[in-house]
């Protein structure tokens, strides 16, 4: 967990407990707060000690039991400060995937110059109907989360209207691993192969490939986005990040351009594609 997102939860905490304080009718011990909101005493501490992170529903609860219902507002406000930047699985797939496949459209529609770097999977502006729904479901089955898997499906897909609208350029590299990674079925996974041949050459899309045995200067690591030099989406098992503090940007930036020197274009991507297509057929 970050640093700054921890001492974030530290301080909505400190909050918290300046609330319990000054209660409307007095003081409350944690105890006793906890009793009025039917909570485990533990909660009330890992709350105010920034060891748990509240729910917009607990806060309400929080400032109504100690008589200050108007101090919601301000701590719903302190909460969404730090979530937009550190958003957990958790929370955001409560209402679904669509959700968070509409947010990554609007990241993108409003961007000019995007580069991502990619060792898990293809990336989804380059994936088939198919590819992304097999890889959806994984993560709902991952998640146990509301499985609207095809209206997902449809606003990634929709994404991909972006590559033809202009106005824009996108910058992808691919860990060669992820040509043969059988996160779906291998005619899925032949059909994408086929796909990502077919981007090579498109005037908005510069697709490198970085070969399996290529000298790196740093490893592969964790898949990332970033959107005009202005902001960075990564994603971790349990949360998605949005960093967008120079010194975060600088770094992803030049671990980007340090991948790109490993990674080959054109004929050289083709012919890894072609390479991983043909091993397909022989299995």
């Amino acid at each position: 967990m970050s640093t700054d997102y921890q001492k974030a939860r530290e301080a909505l905490g400190a909050r918290l407990r300046e609330l319990r304080f000054s209660a409307a009718d007095g003081r409350l011990t944690g105890t006793a707060l906890a009793g009025k909101l039917g909570w485990p005493g533990s909660k009330v501490s890992k709350l105010e000690l920034g060891r748990q992170t509240a729910t917009p529903e607990d806060l309400k609860q929080w400032a109504e039991a100690c008589g200050r219902p108007a101090a919601y507002e301000e701590l719903r406000a302190r909460l969404a400060g730090f979530e937009s930047h550190i958003r957990s699985w958790r929370r955001q797939l409560v209402a679904g995937h669509k959700p968070v496949q509409d947010a990554h459209n609007e990241a993108q529609a409003g961007s000019k110059v995007l580069r991502a770097w990619e060792s898990s999977w293809i990336v989804g502006i380059l994936q088939t109907p198919d590819y992304a729904r097999a890889v959806l479901t994984r993560f709902a089955d991952l998640h146990q989360s509301p499985r609207d898997i095809e209206a997902a499906v449809r606003s990634r897909v929709k994404r991909q209207e972006l590559l033809y609208a202009g106005g824009r350029s996108y910058h992808i590299l691919l860990w060669e691993p992820v040509l043969r990674s059988l996160i779906c079925s291998p005619s899925v996974l032949a059909a994408q192969l086929d796909r990502l041949a077919g981007v090579i050459g498109m005037d908005t899309v510069e697709l490198g490939i970085v070969p399996l045995g290529a000298p790196l200067k740093v490893p592969p690591g964790h898949g990332f986005w970033i959107y005009d030099d202005r902001e960075v989406v990564t994603e971790t098992w349990h949360a998605e990040l949005w960093l967008d503090d120079s010194d975060t940007l600088a770094l992803y930036l030049r671990t980007w351009k340090t991948l790109r020197e490993s990674a080959v274009y054109g004929t050289g991507a083709h012919k890894l594609i072609s390479a991983a297509r043909r091993a397909l057929n022989a299995s």
